[in-house]
């Protein structure tokens, strides 16, 4: 870690400034490994990542999930129908909801994305020495507590 980087992360000021700028540029290079033949908006993307990790979800759940207003979801959620990256189908138990599901195409863009992304930074790390990929093995589950706090 460069001295002047080392000095400021004494602090917790210090450490959450370093933390922020750091993890804003790393995640910049890695989202310009995007796999895009789509061109999909930032929402769009959000919407995809939601539900790949949801699986399907009603819009009403979806624009929470999302934090946006209900007609702006089913504007989003209209747009990547007609680009074949999500279906609407009926709800089980309740016929008056609609659940939003990822498409096969959606899904395979997700995996070429996670792919590109994953190669990508698995050649950054290489560059690292052995005791810096340790650290980050340490980090990670702390990053990870970080996030979903």
């Amino acid at each position: 870690m460069p001295s002047d980087v080392a000095q400021q992360v004494k602090s917790d000021v210090g450490l959450a400034s370093a933390l922020r700028s750091s993890i804003m540029r790393l995640s910049r290079q890695i989202r310009w490994q995007r796999v895009d033949d789509a061109e999909l908006t930032a929402n769009q993307l959000s919407v995809l990542g939601a539900l790949a990790k949801h699986d399907a979800m009603t819009l009403g759940e979806l624009a929470a999930h999302e934090k946006v207003k209900p007609p702006s979801m089913t504007r989003i959620v209209s747009n990547m129908e007609a680009a074949g990256l999500l279906v609407r189908r009926p709800h089980e138990t309740d016929k008056r909801l609609v659940l939003v599901e990822l498409t096969e195409a959606a899904r395979a863009l997700i995996l070429a994305n996670r792919r590109r992304r994953d190669e990508w930074l698995k050649t950054k790390l290489k560059t690292l020495t052995p005791e810096e990929r340790e650290i980050l093995r340490k980090a990670a589950p702390v990053l990870e507590k970080l996030a979903a706090l």
